[in-house]
């Protein structure tokens, strides 16, 4: 490879990818010489990229962390992925990152090759953004420490508070982060109880990582990490049927397919089975249909719903008897 420019952005790009470069097989993929191979590592050196490179035949390259974030060349596939997580961060459940995300977003928009863009754009356009969930967000900060640690199985210290109140001292070896809804769950070994738990990022403080590594476990019965959290949750299944007073017709056009299933009744009125969900959020979507209706069922979302009622009523008591229309 005779141009320079090219070939050392080239070897960076492979350089890029997670594993050790013997120098003979660099300088095979790049048709040069191995002296040429490190040459071109001390000029990746000068402009900020830390080459690491060892000895003997079993040496060779590979990309170390830095003082610096150094430029990163992205493939078309990768730079298209970057660009719908960072459209999907903006809205995530982390506390810190949403003008982050938009500011890295940017960037990345104003560089991203023109063949790019009409994809970045259909994916974004597809994607369905349902209401926020009410519930507390995850501090970026601890999340990233926490997924470090289950990286290098890491034993970590925090202090947390239980559902009823009680606070207490964990010691812990991260296995996985999950996030649920609005809220983030880190799965760990406690070591004081001897046993799995998930604890809510949110109730977390204090957070240490030790330094102490240890062998990764598996979970109990060879269960995924998904299939495990999924049976310590409280089932979250409850579904709602609503009689909606408008024509089938006129629901299908003002009622957002995310609400549920329509169903005819007759020819004044149709049916909506909501989708599976807790009966508080469930309470929520279901105030946002803009049609009248009547529940069915459950007899429980009913409580939820007259919650809702009497905090809207108390909210514009003052403005009682006067037309706001």
């Amino acid at each position: 490879m005779r141009d320079p420019s090219g070939r050392l952005l080239r070897l960076l790009s492979l350089l890029q990818t997670p594993r050790e470069w013997p120098g003979a097989e660099l300088a095979d993929r790049l048709g040069v010489t191995s002296r040429t191979i490190r040459r071109d590592v001390d000029r990746l050196r000068e402009l900020g990229y830390p080459v690491h490179a060892t000895q003997g035949n079993v040496g060779g390259y590979r990309l170390t962390s830095g003082t610096a974030m150094p430029p990163l060349l992205l493939d078309d596939e990768e730079a298209v992925a970057v660009a719908i997580g960072l459209r999907a961060a903006a809205t995530a459940a982390v506390s810190g990152i949403e003008d982050t995300s938009l500011r890295a977003l940017a960037k990345l928009e104003q560089v991203l090759p023109a063949r790019l863009r009409p994809r970045v754009a259909a994916l974004s356009g597809a994607a369905v953004v349902l209401p926020p969930r009410d519930g507390p967000a995850a501090d970026a900060g601890v999340l990233a420490a926490l997924a470090a640690a289950c990286v290098t199985h890491e034993k970590v210290r925090f202090a947390y508070t239980r559902p009823h109140g009680e606070a207490t001292r964990r010691l812990v070896e991260p296995h996985r982060l999950v996030v649920s809804e609005r809220l983030w769950y880190l799965v760990a070994y406690d070591e004081h109880r001897a046993g799995w738990r998930s604890f809510r990022v949110d109730r977390m403080g204090e957070l240490h990582r030790t330094g102490v590594r240890v062998p990764a476990r598996e979970l109990p019965g060879g269960v995924d990490t998904e299939t495990w959290v999924t049976r310590q949750m409280p089932p979250r299944d409850v579904r709602a049927r609503l009689l909606l007073h408008v024509p089938l017709e006129r629901a299908a056009e003002s009622v957002p397919a995310w609400q549920g299933v329509l169903e005819a009744v007759d020819d004044d009125s149709c049916l909506l089975l909501t989708h599976p969900d807790s009966p508080r959020h469930l309470a929520y979507r279901v105030m946002l249909l803009p049609v009248d209706y009547t529940l069915l069922d459950p007899p429980e979302l009913a409580g939820h719903l007259r919650a809702i009622t009497e905090r809207a009523g108390r909210a514009i008591g003052a403005f009682a008897g006067t037309d706001r229309a």
